[in-house]
């Protein structure tokens, strides 16, 4: 039975995306074709079967799940969600080495949703894509964390906060002791402005780069090698991917300490 279950649920996409629509209540076959473009002739010998395993009931023209259809979708959607996030990217996440994501967060990174994969143009390595200056101009509030020094990142940064964005910067070792001595001068003017906050990691930062702001995250991991790091980032607008990120940086933050001036040397 419990095989038979599973075949039911995973074995065709119809039948899977009917239940998690599903999940938001009683809908009718009107809606069902519009949400999952399909035609009658397409999803009724689908819904038959979930019916005669009682995970679909039907009252009147409304689709609606049993009491047994409410508890697996429950615990089915936050799998299909990470299925869809590794499978649109796959070639990334295999290559990738995300152990800095803490075991509790990284059960949910179905959360990240629906993500892009942004990858520099060879020509211009070293400067931020269009897009992600783009969406970090219109933010009101950043979390940056950065593992490697990127000093078009941390310029487009110190411009915004100057404007008057929250920003609170998270920066390993590497980067803290290469900012702190050859950009000294902007470091101090940085840790003046009440708008901006700087913390340091305690231990290794496994994370390249996590950017958490208003309208977007994005997230760069090294690679499992760590020999080549090709500065490409995910990217998330949805609206789950921002509480994920900003929990993340919570987490992160857990295991640093505030830099509130530079000592003279």
């Amino acid at each position: 039975m419990q095989l038979e279950l599973l075949e039911l649920i995973f074995l065709s996409d119809k039948r899977k995306q009917l239940l998690l629509f599903l999940k938001d209540g009683p809908k009718s076959m009107d809606e069902i074709k519009e949400a999952l473009d399909v035609t009658s002739t397409a999803i009724l010998p689908q819904i038959k079967k979930l019916k005669e395993k009682s995970l679909v009931v039907q009252e009147d023209k409304n689709y609606s799940l049993s009491l047994i259809g409410k508890v697996l979708v429950e615990k089915m959607q936050p799998l299909v969600s990470i299925i869809d996030v590794f499978e649109d990217n796959f070639d990334y996440w295999v290559e990738r080495d995300f152990q800095g994501i803490p075991p509790s967060l990284r059960k949910r990174l179905g959360e990240l949703r629906k993500c892009k994969l942004i990858q520099p143009d060879l020509d211009r390595m070293f400067e931020l894509d269009p897009e992600i200056v783009e969406n970090l101009s219109k933010s009101s509030c950043i979390h940056e964390c950065l593992a490697y020094f990127d000093p078009s990142l941390i310029s487009i940064c110190q411009e915004l906060a100057k404007g008057g964005v929250k920003l609170s910067f998270l920066m390993s070792e590497p980067v803290f002791q290469y900012y702190s001595k050859d950009y000294l001068e902007d470091f101090r003017e940085m840790l003046a402005l009440e708008n901006m906050k700087f913390f340091l990691y305690s231990g290794e930062l496994r994370i390249a780069n996590l950017t958490v702001t208003d309208k977007f995250v994005m997230v760069a991991l090294f690679p499992k090698n760590q020999k080549h790091f090709d500065r490409e980032n995910l990217i998330s607008y949805e609206p789950s991917s921002l509480n994920f990120g900003n929990e993340l940086f919570d987490e992160l933050i857990r295991d640093s300490t505030r830099i509130t001036q530079i000592s003279q040397e």
